[in-house]
């Protein structure tokens, strides 16, 4: 992968709404996953989170044919060890894994819920931005 792909860690929403819905903005994140054009850090955290979302939210029917799919982004993805915890850095006591690992990969965070990571933002120093602002960011590279 080369050196200027932007390192990432795409919150849960994201993925849910990306592997579930078409035609939009989560999805092409998802897409821009499968092709690599991103380099998508996770944690174990962050990795069962994503199934344990999608296995509860989805029929069981339409969570077998979307399993694999789930499977084949995680070994695309760099998994990360939190060595080091920032807790609490959100109000969300269910983000700071992603916080933990966002800051131990040095990557950004994709998210719906900027807001969320409002104080991370502050006194960490970590870059959050929106589906969008991914793309639009991928579209200039």
């Amino acid at each position: 992968m080369p050196a200027s792909v932007l390192k990432v860690v795409i919150d849960t929403n994201i993925v849910f709404e990306g592997l579930t819905k078409q035609g939009n903005a989560s999805g092409l994140v998802i897409d821009a996953w499968k092709s690599e054009l991103l380099h998508v850090c996770v944690s174990s955290a962050l990795a069962y989170e994503y199934a344990d979302v999608l296995s509860r939210k989805l029929s069981e029917d339409r969570w077998q044919r979307i399993r694999p799919v789930l499977g084949n982004l995680l070994t695309k993805a760099e998994f990360i060890v939190a060595y080091f915890s920032w807790r609490p850095a959100t109000p969300d006591p269910a983000d700071e894994h992603i916080i933990d690992c966002a800051m131990n990969a040095n990557a950004v965070i994709v998210t719906f819920n900027a807001r969320d990571f409002r104080n991370a933002q502050k006194t960490l120093g970590l870059r959050v931005i929106t589906p969008l602002e991914l793309l639009v960011e991928l579209a200039r590279s």
